[in-house]
């Protein structure tokens, strides 16, 4: 496992130098990791905790870093010293891999000595930004496409760790598999994959290069037919390879079309495997794919079965940064809590104040969800007494809310520098993300126009945000 530790801006370690110099450096901190919406950003799905905690666990400067700190002549030799006996000794507390999140509530908590704390930020943000952002681009696209989607992205990700945890990420998000064998190995997932035009094109014509495809790989024999010519070479070939392969007593598993007119091409195509005494080979596309191709792709009828996403997943592309922030919500002095503020003129950079928990409301008839609810540390939700929510800003918009249960989105991930959350594989937090999107009313999570889930603050909570903008405005 890679040390990390250096993987952190300028200004944290300088930032703790003066933390140092002020003997502050040990004074407990909160900082909330949370995104601000966009156009684009309506609800997102969690990813990239284990790497969090992975990092946490094995920060540590080596004699290395120190060497290379002291070449940049920013840090005293004591401070030194003290970096080279740091390990991280804080909490963490977030949301689950999977779980589905929302704009301004603190998905992680890192509670932690001042240095400590500030010192791990851009590492966290770097994991969490990352898989976040990639994993709900994946969970868009498999709401369209449904669940046989795989994830052919690495040689368009943006460097190798974009590629693998990228795959990682799209996995969390409902992808089937990916092409990434790398991936495949470090996180045991489905990977898949036929062949390249460059196959076809290396032998005297297409059927020959056929053949020898399904020679070697008679099960599950899957061939590219658009190098040349789809319907009129292609598909022909490929069915005329798929009875030889039924005459040897072998069934095809499909084509793909990779260019063209995708819709177009896979209706034609369809009609032939079928009418050649082919029904169940499949017919998998891939080709610049997104969530909004594959929409007007259904929309247009056609006849596909399985999609190869690539490009527009793995880099995100109409969405290249989610823009997730980490923010202090708190100090400690002799054990007592010194709530902390971001005033802005903008009112979305506002920050929540203090320790936070945050609840998911569910109407007890549906189990669907009605809201999140940010509260205060200690506070807890009376089920049997009436909910009343409302708009943070807009208070005048307000619900009343009866018969209703509630969960706590967050949980332990870390306690005093050690993890103590169950590592789980990747199919478990797809399969968690799955089931929980089953407790949102489509209108929340659909690609058009979506509902505005509600993110409110508890009563306490308000108060404390409002009270502290008002002294901060000197009003």
């Amino acid at each position: 496992m890679r040390n990390l530790t250096l993987l952190t801006d300028l200004y944290q370690l300088t930032m703790g130098q003066g933390y140092f110099n002020e003997g502050r450096h040990e004074e407990i901190a909160v900082f909330d990791v949370f995104f601000r919406p966009n156009a684009l950003i309506t609800y997102s799905v969690a990813a990239g905790m284990e790497q969090v905690a992975d990092y946490l666990e094995q920060l540590q400067f080596s004699e290395e870093d120190i060497a290379y700190l002291r070449s940049l002549g920013c840090f005293t030799e004591e401070f030194l010293a003290y970096l080279a006996r740091l390990r991280f000794t804080g909490d963490v507390t977030s949301v689950r891999e999977g779980e589905i999140v929302f704009p301004y509530e603190p998905i992680l908590s890192v509670k932690a000595p001042m240095i400590q704390a500030q010192l791990v930020e851009t590492a966290i943000l770097t994991f969490v930004n990352h898989q976040t952002l990639i994993a709900t681009k994946a969970s868009k696209i498999v709401d369209e496409a449904g669940p046989t989607v795989m994830e052919f992205g690495l040689r368009r990700a943006q460097g190798a760790d974009a590629g693998i945890y990228g795959a990682r990420a799209a996995i969390i998000g409902g992808c089937a598999g990916t092409s990434n064998v790398y991936a495949g190995k470090l996180f045991g997932v489905p990977v898949s994959g036929t062949m390249a035009h460059s196959w076809v094109m290396n032998f005297p014509d297409e059927l020959t290069a056929f053949r020898a495809y399904a020679k070697s790989f008679p099960e599950g024999c899957l061939l590219l037919v658009d190098t040349y010519d789809t319907l009129r070479s292609g598909v022909p070939n490929a069915i005329r390879v798929f009875r030889e392969l039924r005459a040897a007593g072998r069934e095809p598993k499909g084509i793909r079309l990779d260019s063209g007119d995708l819709a177009y091409l896979s209706k034609e195509a369809r009609k032939m495997l079928d009418d050649a005494g082919f029904p169940n080979a499949i017919i998998c596309a891939s080709g610049d794919l997104d969530e909004n191709s594959i929409a007007s792709l259904k929309a247009q009828g056609a006849k596909i079965d399985t999609w190869g996403v690539g490009t527009k997943l793995i880099t995100s592309a109409d969405l290249p940064a989610l823009g997730g922030v980490y923010k202090l919500a708190a100090v400690f002095e002799n054990g007592r809590e010194i709530p902390k503020i971001k005033l802005s003129d903008t009112t979305e950079k506002i920050t929540n104040p203090g320790e936070k928990e945050v609840y998911r409301i569910y109407d007890k008839k549906t189990e669907k969800a009605l809201a999140d609810y940010i509260v205060r540390a200690g506070e807890t939700i009376d089920e049997r007494q009436p909910l009343e929510i409302f708009h943070p800003v807009e208070t005048w918009k307000r619900m009343r809310i009866t018969g209703f249960s509630s969960r706590k989105l967050r949980e332990p991930l870390m306690k005093a520098g050690k993890r103590v959350r169950e590592t789980l594989p990747l199919r478990a937090h797809a399969a968690y993300l799955a089931a929980e999107k089953k407790r949102f009313w489509e209108e929340y999570l659909r690609r058009d126009m979506p509902h505005i889930y509600k993110v409110d603050l508890s009563p306490a909570l308000h108060a404390l945000k409002t009270d502290m903008v008002r002294r901060g405005k000197g009003e």
